[in-house]
């Protein structure tokens, strides 16, 4: 064997490396996958639907049951939408993943909403800033059903255009705050923005996130890392923002500094930060059925329903 095809150029453990003759190596990790569910009895409904036949991106989306029944015919009451993107350092999982797709829909049933979960492209086969771009594709879709007559009649039925929300955790906020800003001011209106365990960058050079986006400098002034350098952050339409922290995470201060720098930045809206105490990143997706999780559940689907 060639010893320049084994040669390591970029490591970036626990998440991937670059082998000299452009191979990747995840680490041994296989994907897995969680297969959507059209099982009238089951709480909640889902199923994949293709975004962009050019692209080849998708979503997963997601209807309580009894929304659902009987279809086609809409229910009196539409329902919010929350358009999710996963997490995963941009470069891990899918819409499909067993802990994201759990996560998704537990959140359907606790909250009655619907969601469209965003299968975006991943880096370093992908690079940044393309998760971006499929996610504001997938949200700009949502909104191609507004008037009723979208590809998808889950979403022209059973949406109510006046509560869309966007939302993720991790690597899937950091691309939900920026969708959020992008989209505003403007037409297609965000009724409120849930980041939960969110990365931001911070003081040091993140050479993984510069690596995976070749436009960024890695830095501070890269307003995908660093929101409050985003000139965009002070006119985002939405109503009010919920940042989800734990007291464990290494990401916990990142999320307090975004929490203050959006109350400096002239934005007008509602800001709430809640902080899960003795928890560790992402807690709730490895283990999804201890009492904090529950609570951060609750007080998420308290968030989407708030009138």
């Amino acid at each position: 064997m060639d010893s320049t095809a084994t040669e390591i150029t970029h490591d970036f453990p626990p998440f991937f490396q670059v082998h000299k003759d452009g191979t990747i190596d995840r680490f041994g990790r296989k994907p897995e996958f969680a297969p959507p569910s059209d099982d009238p009895q089951s709480p909640v409904r889902s199923k994949d639907v293709l975004i962009s036949p050019v692209t080849g991106v998708s979503a997963r989306l997601y209807l309580p049951t009894t929304t659902t029944s009987p279809l086609p015919s809409p229910p009196q009451k539409k329902l919010p939408l929350l358009v999710y993107v996963h997490g995963g350092g941009f470069c891990l999982g899918s819409a499909s993943t067993p802990k994201f797709h759990h996560f998704v829909t537990s959140l359907a049933a606790e909250a009655n909403i619907a969601a469209v979960s965003v299968d975006y492209r991943l880096p370093p086969e992908h690079l940044l800033p393309i998760a971006y771009d499929d996610a504001w594709d997938v949200f700009r879709w949502v909104f191609s059903h507004e008037s009723g007559s979208g590809p998808d009649p889950w979403i022209n039925d059973h949406v109510d255009f006046t509560r869309v929300f966007l939302g993720g955790e991790s690597a899937g906020a950091n691309i939900a705050n920026n969708v959020a800003i992008r989209a505003g001011p403007g037409r297609l209106k965000v009724k409120g923005l849930v980041l939960i365990h969110p990365f931001f960058g911070g003081k040091e050079e993140d050479k993984m996130y510069k690596f995976m986006c070749p436009s960024s400098s890695g830095l501070g002034d890269d307003p995908r890392l660093n929101p409050s350098a985003d000139p965009g952050l002070p006119g985002m339409i939405c109503e009010r923002v919920l940042v989800c922290i734990a007291e464990k995470d290494f990401l916990r201060e990142r999320g307090w500094g975004y929490y203050e720098a959006l109350g400096k930045s002239g934005w007008v809206g509602e800001r709430e930060i809640v902080e899960s105490e003795g928890e560790g990143h992402g807690f709730h997706l490895f283990d999804p059925d201890c009492e904090k999780a529950a609570v951060l559940l609750k007080r998420v689907a308290s968030f989407l329903n708030r009138v």
